[in-house]
């Protein structure tokens, strides 16, 4: 089942999405609380249906979900950010990111005013749908309940003024999500799902859900030892090689280019990007002058 949110009557709900529009699954806070309930079949065929044309839609995330983002989980994206001298961890990169850096598909991202561009990371995202706390690989596996295509948009200038990447994984809108997949439809990372980047239709990224390090059921594991996972947190679980700043020369995302992520079996999420609001006035003050 694909699941989408949407802004309805002043709530965000969560909407089956089907051939014969959406279906009004439940308010977001309600549908996290027992995701497994609300997409029984024969709950959802009793569900309203609206047209998704002219649907505004959103994230189907609580305003108060986790969302765990794993750095360096492909050896081969290690080695082009200059971790190539660097042993396989031993335990994952993780840093957060908040619900407003959320977006779905075909939205605008605005480059910030002291950025020279964007990059881009293809990355799959995992949803928890049961708690998790001191989970076994096994309790772990069981409590994924659906993936999504994520694109980790990174501000590559703040990532790196610190050793704290906090401020450039946080852009507003940063952060595309694609409809949710469950897992009952979705592929198995495990087996290596294809994982994708093109760039204004220009393949940049290319791997497999295999060549992870540490796998969707470790990563949940290992979170669980420390808090709680509960039902709607998202694991966003790293990148493969092929990102923008390591290239010589860098390749960034600029006003105007377009980005989209696919995962094999899942779908794809794309971005607009466009210029700081000062970059374009700069822009237009410099053509009056000239």
């Amino acid at each position: 089942m694909r699941l989408t949110g949407i802004r309805h009557e002043g709530r965000v709900v969560v909407a089956a999405v089907t051939d014969e529009g959406l279906r009004l699954l439940a308010e977001v806070a309600q549908f996290w609380q027992d995701p497994y309930r609300f997409t029984n079949l024969s709950y959802v065929a009793t569900c309203t249906v609206v047209p998704r044309g002219g649907a505004e839609l959103v994230p189907p995330v609580r305003p108060d979900a986790r969302i765990l983002c794993v750095g360096l989980n492909y050896a081969e994206h290690a080695a082009e950010g200059s971790f190539a001298s660097v042993a396989l961890p031993e335990h994952p990169t993780v840093f957060g990111r908040w619900t407003p850096s959320l977006a779905v598909s075909d939205h605008e991202v605005v480059v910030p005013v002291d950025e020279p561009g964007l990059d881009w990371e293809a990355e799959l995202m995992a949803v928890v749908g049961k708690p998790l706390s001191v989970a076994t690989l096994d309790e772990a596996a069981d409590g994924v309940f659906a993936y999504a295509c994520f694109n980790d948009i990174t501000a590559r200038r703040a990532q790196k003024l610190t050793t704290q990447w906090t401020i450039g994984k946080n852009v507003d809108a940063s952060g595309p999500m694609s409809d949710l997949v469950t897992v009952d439809e979705a592929g198995d990372p495990s087996s290596g799902l294809r994982i994708t980047a093109r760039v204004n239709g220009e393949l940049t990224q290319d791997g497999r859900t295999d060549q992870m390090i540490f796998r969707v059921p470790d990563l949940l594991a290992f979170l669980s030892r420390s808090f709680t996972l509960r039902p709607g947190d998202l694991v966003a679980t790293g990148t493969p090689s092929g990102v923008g700043y390591a290239r010589t020369p860098a390749w960034l995302l600029h006003d105007g280019d377009s980005v989209e992520v696919e995962i094999e079996g899942i779908g794809s999420v794309r971005s607009h990007v466009v210029a700081h609001a000062s970059a374009a006035r700069t822009s237009a003050e410099h053509a009056k002058v000239g």
